[in-house]
């Protein structure tokens, strides 16, 4: 099929951008790289009256290193990411869970902005963003706010984006001491959605307890889904005889029901994800 007629805006700066987005009233759609959006035009599932191109937009499409924070501009490719080496080693689970996204040909085009607010359920970086503590900047003709990476993603899915407002950077902070895996079980082999994902980091002191633990989980709800019973049941005991962390994991976990298996299915993958990004973690 063929997309829909629109009309096309390809603004060069922010302040251009929410200008356009102030009196859209929910008409107009925003394209950064495409890799979602672009099937979805194709199969007339989405119909905008305007389309407006955010490739062009200056000053989203930075990196910075910070002593306590990593920030990313929205229009940042996930290529860059996977190749950026002073990246790789200040925040190595980043360079980690960008590689398993999809395959090098959609990693060049696709967008760490346009990942998060896709707000996919089963998607990595969503999932990544929760268990890091992100702080997502929002920008609109009124002004700029921040909101946690746990409050934009909203029970029932979607997220906390209001008409007109667009996402500007993520900050990721740097928790000192803790180190983060992410494991996860594609549908259709490597490159493909999770069916399941998770991502865990945790603090330990020298005899190999855990003092503080963050783990989210992908494919496993409505929405990313941050697992604060399992983080409890994991603090302050070793990483070893994790029955109790997974089952409260699995409690904690809604996941659908679909073609690519049931419910209890991707609990049980969640178990699985889980342990493997946990023990990969042992002292």
């Amino acid at each position: 099929m063929k997309p829909p007629a629109f009309d096309y805006r390809a603004p060069r700066t922010v302040d251009e951008t929410v200008r356009l987005l102030s009196g859209a009233n929910g008409a107009t759609t925003l394209l950064a790289g495409g890799q979602s959006l672009l099937p979805l035009l194709n199969r007339r599932r989405v119909r905008p009256v305007t389309l407006v191109d955010l490739g062009g937009v200056e000053g989203l499409d930075t990196v910075t290193l910070e002593e306590r924070a990593v920030r990313i501009g929205a229009l940042v490719r996930l290529r860059a990411l996977e190749t950026h080496a002073a990246l790789r080693d200040t925040l190595p689970v980043l360079h980690e869970t960008v590689r398993l996204v999809a395959y090098p040909q959609i990693r060049t085009r696709a967008t760490f902005g346009g990942s998060l607010c896709h707000a996919d359920p089963a998607a990595e970086l969503p999932a990544l963003a929760l268990a890091l503590g992100a702080r997502l900047r929002l920008r609109s003709a009124a002004g700029q706010r921040t909101v946690d990476a746990e409050e934009f993603y909203r029970p029932g899915g979607g997220t906390a984006l209001l008409p007109g407002e667009l996402l500007t950077e993520a900050e990721l902070p740097l928790h000192e001491g803790h180190r983060f895996r992410f494991a996860e079980v594609p549908r259709l082999g490597q490159g493909g959605f999770p069916l399941v994902g998770a991502c865990a980091g945790v603090s330990l002191d020298p005899e190999g307890t855990v003092i503080s633990a963050r783990l989210s989980a992908a494919g496993a709800a409505d929405r990313p889904l941050r697992l604060h019973a399992a983080e409890r049941a994991l603090t302050g005991r070793a990483l070893s005889g994790l029955g109790s962390v997974l089952d409260a994991a699995a409690h904690e976990a809604d996941p659908p029901s679909d073609t690519y298996g049931s419910a209890d299915y991707r609990r049980a993958l969640l178990r699985t994800t889980l342990r493997r990004a946990l023990e990969g973690m042992r002292p």
